[in-house]
């Protein structure tokens, strides 16, 4: 199911960088960034007439109790006042030359409270009261799922930095002689995705059927290795740019590949950890733990910038390398902690 859900939205992510992208380098970045406001726009519009249809689901369970209403509104309001402060403290400081933000300072901070909020959070999780035995077991794999799908999204999140320049400065942008905008790169995993997403989803019930399907940690394994391998064919493009001279550019097939790889990743590990994440969430903490997990991959943009930042201070091969060999890494160890993560999972798959 959430295969199919994966593909759904990867619809409009194969549409969007079309005419956002081609709009900002063939007219002007005003007119791109309007679209985009103007497509999410539309996307509210779109999600708010057609809710209707959705019955109850998602709804919020209405409570009777006056003590839970009370706590609700205090988190809501608790949580509320934190955004607030985060925004208009340091604006206020800023405006009234008390402080001097500058990117690199902004930069610091998303990156200090990205680090401490899961840390926090999870260990508030761990030290509150009422878990069973198996309810602190399964907590523990989630743990474990978030910091991979963190490092996944590190890699494969430099398709917006990394990979994007690559495909700007180092890419024969042309098919058939017929040339297109080096931002067309970010619908290609999309397009991919919607190809192989009915295919990843008939190989995981056919393999059930026969008692044959990886469990959730081998999955996300091979989605850690994928996303490295990714990296890895990209090593011998970037060597040949390096060594070709000023101008020399490599063919399109080296960046289909390596998204093509990435898809594959993507869909061993995404649609698989949304599916698992509510099924290891105590029931309270069900949509807690969804936004944690789109916290890790917050997280990952974050680790993927940075990497991308180093784009034109360290060789390429030697970046590509290292973002393969964390990724290889990561999934090896995946791989080693199978059994033990099978038993955090309590008969989870």
């Amino acid at each position: 199911g959430f295969s199919i859900f994966y593909m759904g939205i990867n619809l409009g992510a194969f549409i969007a960088p079309l005419i956002c992208g081609y709009l900002g380098q063939n007219i002007n970045w005003r007119l791109g960034f309007a679209a985009v406001t103007v497509g999410m726009t539309l996307g509210l519009i779109q999600y708010r007439l057609g809710a209707k249809h959705l019955g109850t689901a998602g709804q919020l369970v209405r409570t009777n109790s006056p003590d839970e209403r009370s706590q609700l509104r205090r988190s809501l309001s608790l949580g509320l006042g934190i955004v607030a402060a985060l925004v208009l403290i340091p604006l206020g400081l800023h405006v009234s030359g008390m402080v001097h933000v500058t990117v690199e300072g902004v930069r610091t901070v998303v990156g200090i409270i990205l680090l401490l909020m899961p840390i926090l959070y999870f260990g508030a999780l761990f030290r509150s009261g009422g878990w069973t035995p198996e309810e602190r077991k399964r907590l523990v794999a989630i743990v474990i799922f978030y910091i991979a799908a963190a490092l996944f999204w590190g890699s494969f999140e430099q398709a917006g930095s990394t990979l994007n320049l690559f495909a700007d400065r180092f890419t024969r942008n042309a098919v058939l002689g017929i040339p297109f905008p080096s931002t067309w790169w970010q619908s290609v995993n999309s397009v991919f995705i919607i190809a192989l997403a009915p295919v990843f989803a008939w190989v995981w019930l056919a393999l059930n059927r026969r008692k044959l399907e990886p469990s959730t940690p081998a999955k996300f394994a091979s989605g850690l290795l994928f996303v490295g391998l990714g990296f890895l064919l990209l090593v011998p493009a970037a060597l040949l740019v390096q060594g070709g001279g000023e101008g020399t550019r490599v063919g399109v097939g080296w960046l289909l590949g390596v998204y093509f790889l990435h898809t594959v990743g993507e869909l061993c590990l995404s649609p698989v950890g949304l599916s698992t994440m509510t099924k290891l969430a105590p029931e309270r903490i069900v949509g807690q733990m969804m936004g944690i997990w789109f916290l890790g991959a917050a997280t990952g943009n974050f680790i993927g910038g940075n990497v991308g930042g180093l784009f034109e201070t360290y060789p390429l091969d030697k970046i590509f390398l290292a973002v393969f060999a964390t990724s290889a890494a990561a999934a090896f160890l995946m791989f080693l902690g199978i059994r033990m993560i099978r038993r955090l999972m309590g008969g989870v798959h």
